[in-house]
């Protein structure tokens, strides 16, 4: 009998164990790392590459609008910037991100789905910060911009890549993930990146305000 009990305890204390490693380590985890997907309603679409998901969709309008306000930043900081280093990562932008507009006009028209033609409103915001910073502060407000949505849009990529069943969009996530990784470490190149400025605030907590010393907002891609 004192045998019976003392398995019992030990069962007891291995499921008690076990039962937090499964809740935080498995799917809540796992989605509170995934870059959440906008779903435009329109369900799963049967097409001649593979099905073609609402996440599917989302990646590539969001590929669009990456070029919607890239393409322009970098060729201002290229016009704007003394450093050979900014004129450096602004000459990859502009040439990556002409690319990867050719082929999401491709893909879109492939797939029969409309894009967008112009910047968000949080994009455009960011590039009137641009338009108003002078000097130092320019270079280091287009290097944390840039830098902070490159990470968040290579998370994305990854994800795509490895889920999407539908072929075209997976060639372009597969152009995406060279391209960005290219601009991330042109822009990291600069040794202006701010790594700590890079950080998400925890779920659920409200972002606090840039402080009057810094010159840039945080963008989320």
């Amino acid at each position: 009998m004192a045998t019976g009990v003392v398995i019992g305890a030990l069962a007891f204390t291995l499921i008690a164990l076990l039962i937090p490693v499964q809740k935080f380590g498995g799917r809540n985890a796992a989605a509170a790392t995934a870059p959440a997907a906008e779903d435009d309603g329109a369900g799963i679409q049967s097409t001649a590459f593979g099905p073609l998901t609402p996440q599917d969709r989302d990646f590539v309008r969001k590929v669009r609008l990456a070029g919607l306000w890239e393409l322009p930043a970098g060729r201002q900081a290229m016009q704007r910037s003394t450093r050979p280093a900014i004129r450096t990562a602004g000459e990859h932008l502009v040439e990556g991100h002409t690319e990867l507009d050719r082929r999401v006009m491709e893909v879109s028209q492939a797939l029969g789905m409309e894009i967008p033609n112009q910047p968000s409103v949080l994009q455009q915001g960011w590039l009137d910060q641009m338009d108003r910073a002078q000097g130092p502060q320019y270079e280091q407000l287009f290097i944390q911009l840039l830098r902070r949505a490159h990470g968040k849009v290579f998370a994305l990529v990854a994800q795509i890549r490895a889920q999407t069943r539908n072929s075209m969009v997976r060639a372009l996530a597969t152009d995406a993930n060279s391209t960005v990784l290219d601009h991330i470490t042109v822009l990291e190149a600069s040794g202006l990146v701010d790594f700590d400025g890079l950080a998400d605030a925890p779920s659920g907590t409200p972002s606090a305000p840039a402080p009057a010393s810094s010159p840039y907002s945080r963008p989320t891609k």
